[in-house]
């Protein structure tokens, strides 16, 4: 079992995460891995506590998961809303419940900032991450995602 300490990001944690988010992005259908680009984001959400928030696990001193929230407003619910973007746990470590409890953290990390609803987006054939968020409690949606590059 592993001992995780659970910390809000740093920058200088954004070489660890940028590498993390490599490993799920090049396994995800619609994106490809860019170092420059996961960096710039990452630096973005670290820099603006309004934007979001990014949540890192560490064993001993190195970051092996890291989840983050984006905050919105909802006018369907007249308040806060977060889309929980990215969950990765290094290989090394992942069966070992640290998902689970990182996820758990950055939900209360969004009850605590007022959120009133958790969005998350994963591959359609992806059927094992859909099993663990619902595990969570995550529903599917009848919502369509559309998306379109500007």
């Amino acid at each position: 079992m592993f001992s995780l300490q659970i910390r809000a990001a740093q920058p200088a944690d954004i070489p660890a995460l940028s590498a993390l988010l490599s490993l799920l992005f090049a396994q995800e259908a619609e994106l490809t891995p860019d170092p420059a680009a996961q960096a710039e984001g990452l630096r973005r959400i670290i820099d603006d506590p309004q934007l979001g928030l990014i949540i890192t696990g560490r064993v001993g001193n190195e970051v092996v998961a890291m989840v983050n929230l984006l905050f919105t407003a909802s006018t369907a619910l007249g308040g806060r809303v977060a889309l929980l973007e990215d969950l990765v746990v290094a290989p090394a470590h992942r069966g070992a419940g640290l998902g689970s409890r990182l996820l758990e953290h950055a939900l209360a990390e969004a009850r605590a900032a007022g959120c009133k609803r958790v969005t998350r987006l994963t591959d359609r054939d992806n059927a094992g991450a859909q099993r663990f968020y619902a595990r969570h409690g995550f529903r599917e949606s009848s919502m369509l995602t559309l998306r379109r590059l500007c």
